[in-house]
């Protein structure tokens, strides 16, 4: 059984890979994302290596072995599947659910998983858009891009965030944004990048290019032209 350490550090190298696409992770990106310093960090990656879920090197970085990636993903199930039935049947916020799973995820109950997942409607996606994977570890496939991407007239629909942070989730809740949320596009600000877009057929607001990069969302309209 894995400890709860070693769940976090898996889990950690396998958000860090997907989002930057990196196939190798360096040791300082692993740190910045974990919060913690450097030589905290090697010592937990040593452990791991030796226990095969990993590979590292100075040089080449962290790679998740074949064992390791299971078991990230069977991580990573764990804590959207509570995401999702702490949101869908205990109807705590999007913006609440994160820490909560933190806690819940070290819970190693397999049928409890199944049993939780099946009340929450067996969903494919969290409460932030992220896909669940299956008991195979298989992912659902969702086409998602982020709203800074966008061109001029693009009507696109929310799919997901890639920062699930307390702060950020809070900003998005009060300008009434959120999941499946229809998001026209109305101007594209040539000086920095920030996007004027119309929501909910009146409301509009201007988004910084930090903020749009973490929409992530998909284009409703036929034949558009955004990237």
């Amino acid at each position: 059984m894995l400890k709860t350490s070693d769940e976090k550090y898996l889990r950690a190298i396998y958000s860090v890979s997907h989002s930057e696409n990196k196939q190798k992770v360096s040791l300082s990106d692993l740190a910045y994302y974990l919060d913690l310093k450097p030589p905290t960090v090697l010592e937990r990656l040593h452990v791991l290596q030796k226990e095969k879920f990993i590979s590292y090197t100075k040089t080449e970085g962290v790679v998740l072995t074949k064992s390791g990636e299971k078991e990230a993903l069977n991580v990573i199930r764990k804590h959207r599947v509570w995401e999702t039935f702490l949101h869908k049947v205990c109807k705590f916020g999007w913006n609440e659910v994160h820490e909560m799973a933190e806690q819940l995820q070290n819970v190693n109950s397999e049928k409890l998983i199944d049993r939780i997942y099946t009340l929450s409607g067996e969903p494919k996606f969290d409460p932030h858009g992220d896909p669940i994977p299956d008991k195979s570890g298989k992912l659902p496939v969702s086409v998602r891009r982020p709203l800074l991407n966008s061109i001029e007239g693009c009507r696109c629909l929310v799919l997901g965030v890639n920062e699930d942070s307390a702060e950020f989730l809070n900003y998005l809740t009060d300008l009434n944004i959120g999941l499946n949320e229809k998001l026209s596009v109305e101007k594209v600000f040539g000086y920095d990048g920030s996007l004027k877009i119309k929501y909910k057929n009146s409301e509009s607001v201007i988004l910084s290019p930090k903020v749009a990069e973490k929409i992530l969302v998909t284009c409703t309209k036929h034949g558009c032209a955004c990237k």
